[in-house]
């Protein structure tokens, strides 16, 4: 008899924030992040579609993912605002998933320069996570948050088109 495969244990998913639901996005960011974000943020991030996600982990939210779009200069970027998951399911690839999908977004679209965040200065688990997917610390902030300490913030980001050339005749000097 040919052996059958196990379910996974832990079965991954991402969902759309909607009216319905975005109360959940609002108790899970509560929760893992020390940073109370606004009724603004809510109801902007209602209108993200593919860049705010729950994670459910077997039909429960369990995380989220919300990202907007920033034009600075001539640069196309994706910003992550949130990214995070409840304590006791970290470590099960959750946070990959959701990185993964904005990653996906960003090269189904084509056209982004760059994908940044913000991460407090002592969240080395965070910083190592961003790391693993070509995120490099490009700038430290001082006194970035307001309210919670440390209040400073290392910027991260990942290059997904190098800087245009000023050189535009065509040589290769």
């Amino acid at each position: 008899m040919p052996e059958q495969s196990k379910p996974p244990l832990h079965r991954i998913e991402l969902g759309a924030v909607t009216p319905h639901n975005f109360r959940q996005l609002k108790c899970v960011n509560s929760v893992v992040f020390p940073v109370i974000y606004n009724d603004k943020f809510y109801q902007n991030v209602l209108e993200k579609g593919e860049l705010t996600k729950l994670a459910y982990c077997n039909d429960i939210v369990v995380g989220a993912v919300c990202c907007r779009i920033d034009t600075v200069g001539n640069q196309r970027k994706l910003y992550i605002m949130t990214l995070g998951c409840l304590a006791p399911y970290r470590r099960l690839g959750i946070g990959s998933v959701m990185l993964k999908h904005v990653l996906q977004y960003v090269e189904n679209d084509g056209n982004f320069d760059s994908i940044y965040l913000h991460v407090q200065v002592n969240n080395d688990s965070a910083i190592e996570f961003y790391k693993k997917f070509g995120f490099q610390i490009v700038d430290t902030r001082e006194k970035y948050y307001k309210r919670i300490e440390p209040a400073d913030a290392h910027e991260l980001q990942k290059t997904i088109r190098p800087l245009k050339s000023e050189n535009t005749n065509g040589s290769h000097e």
